[in-house]
């Protein structure tokens, strides 16, 4: 069993925040950041909205980062993802 995602909504699953700083630094659960980086899993066919054509710009295995407290988190076969609309990804990681 897979997610179909409908209309201009994307899923991702989040990549996980670093645990150590740049400098080296061991951060503790508490102190890292939410992550704002994941990868696209299923993109849904796009469709229209308030009357305007969407065309999906993603595919599955894009890199992206997305708005901080955007979309609806689920939990399916055990694992955690977010289902966003396709205008909360803010850009493509190439």
């Amino acid at each position: 069993m897979k997610i179909r995602p409908l209309g201009d909504r994307v899923v991702i699953k989040k990549l996980e925040a670093e645990e150590t700083t740049k400098s080296g630094i061991l951060l503790p659960g508490s102190a890292k950041e939410k992550p704002q980086q994941a990868e696209v899993v299923a993109v849904g066919p796009g469709g229209y909205v308030d009357g305007k054509e969407v065309k999906m710009e993603l595919k599955v295995g894009d890199k992206v980062l997305f708005s901080q407290y955007s979309g609806t988190e689920v939990k399916f076969d055990g694992e955690e993802y977010t289902i966003l609309k396709q205008d909360a990804i803010l850009a493509v990681v190439e």
